[in-house]
C-alpha cells in the first residue's frame, strides 16, 4: 500500500506587512504630482530673483518703466529666477500673470518678460488686450532676435533692456522684426523706429517716480523659447 502523500498547499498568504507598505508608498510617489514653484512676490516693476541685472541697471529699468506706463498707460514687470525647478515656464508664466494682475483694469494691457536663468529660457506673458499688437509670433522674435544674442554674449542688461525696448515698440505697433532665419544680411542698422523708444527711455533713466497702478493681467497668451545651448557665463 503506497503511502498517503502529504497535502501541499498551493494559497498563497498576504504579503509581507513592511513590503506592502513599500509598495503603497511607491504608488503615492507616483501618483502625486511635483510642487509648483511659487510664485515670487511682486516688489516692484523688476524682481530680479537670479541676480542678472546690475543695481544700477534695475534702478534705470525701473524708473524708465514708470515712465513708460506714464505716457502710454501699458504695464511692463521683468521678474528673473534662478531656476524652474522643473516646472515648465508656460505653466509658471501663468501662474504669475495670475498672481501679480498686470495691466490696467478693464483694458488687460499687461506685458510681463520672465527669464530662467539656469534653465536658459525666456517667456514674454502679454495680456488679452495687447494680443492685437504683441502677437505670440512678435513676442518669439523679440526674444529669438533681441534678448536671446545679448545673453548669449554675457550681456544680461542689454538683453533685458533690448527685451523691454522691442515689447514697448511692439505695442505702439513699431516692432517689425522678423524672424531670425529670414533676415536678410543686407539690412541696415535700426531705423528712425526702432531708436525713437530707446531714446525716450535713456532720457527718462534718472527718473525716479514709481506708479502704484495694478489690475486685471487675467489669462495671457505668451511667448516661450529656450535660448539653448548659449551659456549665461559673462563673455
Amino acid at each position: 500500500m503506497n503511502a498517503e502523500q502529504p497535502h501541499i498547499s498551493r494559497h498563497r498568504g498576504p504579503l509581507h506587512p513592511l513590503l506592502s507598505g513599500v509598495l503603497v508608498l511607491m504608488m503615492l510617489l507616483l501618483t502625486v504630482p511635483a510642487a509648483a514653484l511659487e510664485v515670487p512676490k511682486l516688489t516692484g516693476r523688476v524682481v530680479d530673483n537670479a541676480g542678472m541685472l546690475s543695481p544700477e541697471a534695475e534702478r534705470k529699468l525701473s524708473a524708465a518703466l514708470g515712465e513708460l506706463e506714464n505716457t502710454d498707460s501699458t504695464q511692463v514687470a521683468v521678474l528673473t529666477v534662478p531656476s524652474l525647478e522643473g516646472d515648465s515656464i508656460e505653466d509658471f508664466g501663468i501662474r504669475v500673470a495670475e498672481a501679480w494682475q498686470i495691466g490696467q483694469k478693464g483694458k488687460d494691457n499687461g506685458v510681463i518678460l520672465i527669464v530662467s536663468k539656469e534653465d536658459r529660457k525666456v517667456r514674454i506673458e502679454v495680456g488679452y488686450g495687447l494680443e492685437g499688437s504683441l502677437t505670440d509670433v512678435l513676442a518669439g522674435t523679440i526674444i529669438d532676435n533681441e534678448i536671446t544674442p545679448r545673453f548669449k554674449a554675457g550681456d544680461f542688461d542689454g538683453g533685458i533692456m533690448a527685451g523691454v525696448v522691442s515689447i514697448y515698440q511692439a505695442v505702439q505697433g513699431q516692432y517689425k522684426g522678423t524672424p531670425k532665419a529670414k533676415r536678410s544680411r543686407k539690412s541696415g542698422g535700426p531705423g528712425f523706429f526702432l531708436i525713437l523708444p530707446l531714446i525716450f527711455i535713456v532720457a527718462h533713466f534718472f527718473t525716479p517716480r514709481l506708479g502704484s497702478r495694478r489690475s486685471s493681467l487675467r489669462r495671457e497668451r505668451g511667448s516661450g523659447g529656450s535660448i539653448l545651448p548659449c551659456s549665461f557665463s559673462a563673455a
